[in-house]
């Protein structure tokens, strides 16, 4: 029985007909694996998601979390589906056997991941924060570090959280005012609030691990005098077991559209509100060298970020399964071609407009998650391609596609939800149906780990500038090697390859008009259309991509509807959707002031 949370055929098509992704286990951290454990590891997580998060999604939905001033309360069945996850050891899947992880490539471990995001967003949050707040301690904390909070956290016993913004501040880091004073014990006392902290109070595990930033004292202003700091919610006794409580204090939960589940707190650090050693402050670690902490937490929000969008995908796609099943059960209409009222009525998959939202949602969908899978290989190549100069090079793509790969999810898988309502009609917008919940969910992906906005500003300010350019000409040649082997290939592959190549034409085109007038205010007041133009693009490669794969494929077999679906998917993507960056390509060379000229006033 096929599942309406992801496709099973869709991973094993992409991970495996497409990323080859068995290769890796030619390398020395996978040479434990094999095809066959990645399967088991993405059945797993498929059992998982299916019957211990999918069955309370809506009711954590309905009682989302509340605070009673003393503690934080979550239905019973968040903490028990948390709780088989941690005996299943996923929560480590990508990690060094040496902390407890399993060392399963990026990739694999992404798709595992889908499975529970589809399922349930607001109990899978938990764990996600807690795999990037691990990470990032690998990557800049110290051995003892390590030992005393990762280990932890890879068994489920600890949760990781990131606490970046303040109320006064917002995205705005360089103002944040959360102060860090040295103590002579080499600890550090925090006092200032953070906001908007997923995960940031529960009683899910038995202890919170808050990644902070924060100022110490004397350093220099801005976002170059910003420190990293571990921050518990109880302090450890000296058998490293959870004993006295941090002067971190809850003061109030926010109330959510979507994400329900997922706690989002105001935390105050060093109000006194506990008292440890007798006196106010937060008790917290420096990780790593002063001032380096928003270059370290770069590490996790990116990885946030790439996450955001699989998120986004993956709550996408579970809702164009759903609509599909509605669509081919649901009777209603009769063809165009057929008045007789006493016909029998046709399920509405049927009629072409419902084809269309039905289309509409695959190519978003199937494009997102070949995006996101795409960027966890170039994680694994990053970290284990024999070659130095390749993993610079997979480290370069990946850095300018995370943008990309966190934004365009979060907006067209966003849209395929709206579809997915769409198909179901009235009942769609009701809560009988999982899809008005699908985008309430979805809606907050947009916004979090960095707005559209802001992933806009730093793909066209940064990203294609980077190193004179070098980031932008990787990705439009990398592109482009796509497009030639189309074209060597030949029939309807060559065809779109010359739509992709004028698209990517463009594209350089487009950055160097917007970049050649030296005014940085009039480039990136154009920036988010930008990066919904480049966007568009980069889903139409992985389109193309998809479709050599399926040209290339000969006979296939029992996978035949998978490839004629493919086949129409690509088709749909350049015909209406590559077409939609043409007026944007315009605009963008029109240098267009409209925005910058429009004063407060006048609104």
């Amino acid at each position: 029985m096929s599942s309406t949370l992801l496709s099973r055929r869709d991973l094993r098509f992409l991970l495996h007909d497409w990323l080859e992704v068995t290769r890796l286990t030619g390398r020395a951290r996978y040479a434990e694996h094999s095809r066959e454990t990645f399967d088991a590891a993405l059945e797993l997580a498929e059992r998982v998601a299916a019957e211990r998060f999918a069955p309370h999604n809506r009711a954590a939905d309905l009682a989302e979390p509340t605070f009673d001033g003393e503690r934080v309360h979550t239905i019973a069945q968040v903490k028990q589906a948390l709780d088989v996850f941690a005996e299943t050891g996923l929560l480590g899947a990508g990690m060094d056997a040496s902390v407890g992880g399993m060392q399963l490539p990026h990739v694999v471990r992404a798709a595992c991941f889908a499975w529970l995001q589809a399922a349930n967003p607001g109990t899978s949050a938990y764990p996600l924060l807690t795999l990037g707040n691990a990470n990032l301690l690998l990557a800049h904390g110290s051995p003892e570090q390590i030992d005393t909070w990762v280990r932890p956290m890879v068994q489920g016993r600890f949760f990781g959280t990131m606490c970046l913004s303040e109320p006064q501040a917002g995205s705005s880091l360089a103002d944040i005012t959360t102060r860090a004073q040295p103590q002579d014990d080499g600890t550090y006392r925090l006092h200032g609030t953070k906001m908007w902290i997923s995960g940031g109070d529960h009683e899910l595990a038995e202890n919170i691990v808050h990644l902070v930033l924060a100022r110490i004292p004397g350093g220099p202003p801005g976002v170059k005098g910003i420190s990293l700091f571990i921050v518990p919610k109880m302090l450890l006794g000296d058998d490293g077991a959870p004993g006295a409580r941090n002067d971190v204090t809850l003061v109030g939960l926010n109330h959510k559209m979507g994400y329900r589940g997922t706690t989002n707190a105001l935390l105050a650090f060093g109000e006194g509100g506990h008292r440890p050693g007798g006196r106010p402050g937060a008790v917290g670690y420096l990780v790593g060298e002063p001032h380096q902490g928003l270059a370290q937490m770069f590490h996790m929000m990116n990885e946030a970020r790439i996450g955001v969008g699989a998120g986004a995908t993956a709550l996408g796609y579970t809702g164009y399964l759903k609509s599909l099943a509605y669509a081919r059960q649901r009777p209603q209409g009769r063809p165009l071609a057929d008045r007789d009222p006493t016909a029998p009525q046709v399920p509405i998959v049927a009629h072409p407009d419902v084809r269309r939202m039905l289309l509409a949602q695959k190519s978003y969908v199937e494009g997102a998650l070949a995006l996101v899978l795409y960027c966890g290989r170039l994680l694994d190549e990053e970290a284990t391609a024999p070659e130095a100069a390749d993993r610079e090079r997979a480290h370069l793509l990946l850095d300018v596609l995370t943008p990309i790969a966190k934004s365009w999810p979060a907006q067209w898988c966003l849209a395929a939800n709206d579809l997915a309502i769409q198909v179901h009609g009235g009942a769609g917008y009701t809560r009988d149906h999982d899809v008005e919940q699908h985008w309430r969910d979805n809606r907050l992906n947009p916004i979090h780990e960095g707005t559209h906005g802001i992933q806009a500003l730093d793909l066209l300010g940064r990203k294609v500038t980077m190193r004179g350019g070098a980031g932008l000409t990787l990705l439009v040649r990398t592109a482009r090697a796509t497009a030639t082997r189309a074209s060597e290939f030949g029939g309807e592959a060559a065809d779109l390859a010359v739509s992709l190549g004028t698209a990517l034409d463009r594209v350089f085109l487009v950055t160097r008009r917007l970049w050649g007038t030296g005014d940085p205010e009039v480039a990136l007041a154009n920036a988010s259309v930008y990066l919904e133009a480049v966007g568009h693009v980069v889903i139409a490669w992985m389109w193309l991509e998809q479709l050599l794969v399926v040209e290339a494929a000969g006979d296939p077999g029992p996978d035949a509807d998978l490839h004629a679906g493919k086949r129409q998917a690509a088709r749909y993507f350049f015909r209406h959707e590559l077409p939609r960056t043409g007026p944007q390509f315009d605009l963008l060379d029109g240098l267009d002031r409209t925005t910058l000229q429009m004063r407060d006033d006048w609104f």
